[in-house]
């Protein structure tokens, strides 16, 4: 996971890293950034996190204010992806900043910071997988849709998302608590989940929770995808409307595009390594990329899946995210008067 920037990266520090508790912390390049380089970075961060940000809490409003919404299990996993994703963009953007301002962070702060990034990280192609399904179901047993997809149900499913995400991170932190001296707790890091989460332990359970999550969770969209697909061609044979069904195609289209720049976050510490050893001159600027195309860019996705391609949120959403909804009040003291 890009949480990090490593523009900042000072010698003597990686150093102190190293030495400080027993630290095995494996350092790239000492490269820093200018400092008009150092403020373009992070006002293009907090500049695309804010847009992100806005356009999805106007998605949340949308969604609160009309209750077309709240009792549609779709748009309720929708909205679920919305949030998940406000917290995972937060959570990333300050530990970018902070990489700039402070350097390093306490360890027990760190350590809460990298636990909630996981999480939201993590819940995020297992809430695809979820909504994939619910399309399949729509389209491929649409008289079922209603007994199989109720709301209950629906918050269940988050529900389960969540359990899965703590069942995946938690032992992650029992590790730390098992292995580390109490100082370590007291000191400060350059807050990196790898700089964390240092133990071959750690390694070994992150490989197997990743491929164990990729493959469920591909296989989840290739049979949903090919399952839509064939409904679609059979509606198109029998001159049937098969709108509803390509629409959902496109839709679990997008969630696989998403879903491989999400993928991206898995392995990460590869091609930091394949950047490392291939452009070593621009490395700092190449992680800067990477950092936006896979923290930032599948993020801006999740609006477009449903805030604007659904015709019905579409309606909606213009009203707010353009502010144009005007509200007339009257003055407490006219309608005082009128009545």
């Amino acid at each position: 996971m890009f949480l990090f920037n490593r523009g900042l990266q000072d010698p003597q520090i990686n150093s102190m890293n190293s030495s400080s508790y027993g630290f095995n912390v494996s350092s790239g390049p000492s490269y820093r950034d200018s400092f008009s380089t150092a403020v373009a970075k992070n006002v293009i961060i907090l500049a695309l996190g804010l847009i992100i940000n806005y356009i999805n809490g106007t998605l949340i409003h949308t969604f609160r204010k009309h209750q077309i919404f709240y009792v549609n299990p779709r748009y309720i996993l929708f909205i679920h992806l919305v949030v998940n994703d406000m917290i995972q963009l937060t959570t990333t953007i300050c530990l970018f900043v902070f990489s700039y301002i402070f350097y390093k962070i306490n360890v027990s702060l760190c350590c809460l910071i990298i636990t909630c990034a996981v999480f939201t990280t993590l819940n995020t192609p297992l809430n695809l997988a979820v909504m994939a399904v619910e399309c399949y179901i729509a389209i491929c047993l649409p008289l079922r849709h209603t007994d199989l997809c109720t709301i209950k149900r629906t918050y269940i499913l988050i529900g389960w998302i969540w359990a899965m995400s703590v069942v995946s991170t938690l032992p992650d932190v029992f590790i730390i608590l098992a292995t580390e001296p109490v100082e370590f707790y007291y000191s400060t890091i350059f807050c990196d989940k790898d700089n964390l989460f240092r133990h071959p332990i750690h390694l070994k359970k992150r490989d197997v929770s990743y491929i164990i999550y990729l493959i469920g969770v591909w296989l989840t969209l290739f049979y949903t995808y090919f399952k839509i697909f064939f409904a679609a061609i059979k509606a198109k044979a029998a001159k049937a409307a098969d709108g509803d069904a390509k629409k959902a195609r496109n839709t679990i289209l997008l969630h696989g595009f998403q879903l491989l720049l999400c993928m991206l976050t898995y392995i990460a510490h590869i091609l930091k390594s394949a950047v490392v050893y291939w452009f070593p001159n621009h490395y700092v600027h190449l992680i800067f990329v990477s950092y936006i195309i896979i923290q930032i860019l599948p993020r801006f996705v999740s609006p477009i899946v449903y805030g604007l391609r659904d015709k019905t949120f579409r309606q909606h959403l213009k009203k707010y995210l353009l502010c144009t909804v005007r509200v007339s009040i009257k003055p407490w003291t006219e309608a005082k008067q009128t009545s």
